[in-house]
């Protein structure tokens, strides 16, 4: 039976988190959806972890955009979802998207939620979905999810180091505003929190800046590492 959703989790060195992002995903795929992990190389345990809980575990060259690209190239459904590692789905997210893209919409995402401790990060995560819902840009953090047609119409995520899904939510807003769910999916807010929530903001926003003035995504890339 043709799967009624893919979910495609690109994965480098995420031993620390797959198994429970994998694990959430177990209901949905009793209901029909494929989970398919694109991994870039890891070197830690993530491969063996992943393998007992996905349909398929894939090896991509280590780069998001490509490890999708190569995950939506295997998917079996015609509604594809992105998701990341350290990011899970609210209850009934396979509904929630098959109801999205049946309806109206070609694509869309949800509503985010950052985990930690500091408060400001709640903050951050109002922000986003505010924003993200008034430009039509979604970020990876929001589980973007598309219909194939459409997927396959605008390219694929562009081969770039950074700012895919940015570039990625342009292409596709040229074709119709995002489905802008309202549950929330939740990520980790390790990355805010080991760099210090002020200055990651800052950098988001410097980065975003330098990128709509047409810095190279590779330029951009080496400034986050």
């Amino acid at each position: 039976m043709k799967p009624t959703l893919s979910i495609i989790v690109p994965v480098l060195n995420e031993a620390g988190s797959i198994e429970a992002t994998l694990r959430e995903l177990a209901l949905p795929r009793s209901r029909g959806a494929e989970v398919i992990v694109c991994d870039g190389g890891s070197s830690d345990a993530t491969i063996s972890l992943a393998r007992p809980l996905a349909d398929q575990v894939l090896a991509a060259p280590a780069c998001r955009a490509r490890q999708m690209n190569a995950g939506a190239a295997a998917a079996s459904s015609d509604l594809l979802l992105f998701l990341h590692a350290d990011t899970q789905l609210p209850d009934g997210a396979d509904h929630l998207v098959r109801r999205a893209l049946v309806a109206d919409a070609t694509w869309g995402r949800f509503d985010v939620c950052i985990s930690g401790r500091p408060l400001m990060l709640r903050v951050v995560a109002a922000l986003m979905n505010l924003r993200s819902r008034w430009s039509g840009i979604a970020t990876g953090d929001q589980a973007i999810f598309v219909t194939r047609a459409v997927f396959d119409r605008v390219g694929c995520f562009p081969d770039q180091p950074l700012m895919e899904d940015v570039e990625m939510s342009r292409r596709l807003r040229a074709l119709g505003r995002p489905a802008c769910l309202r549950q929330r999916v939740t990520t980790s807010g390790r990355r805010w929190e080991t760099r210090g929530v002020w200055r990651t903001i800052f950098l988001m926003w410097h980065l975003r800046w330098r990128y709509w003035r047409g810095a190279p995504a590779q330029a951009l890339a080496e400034a986050y590492r």
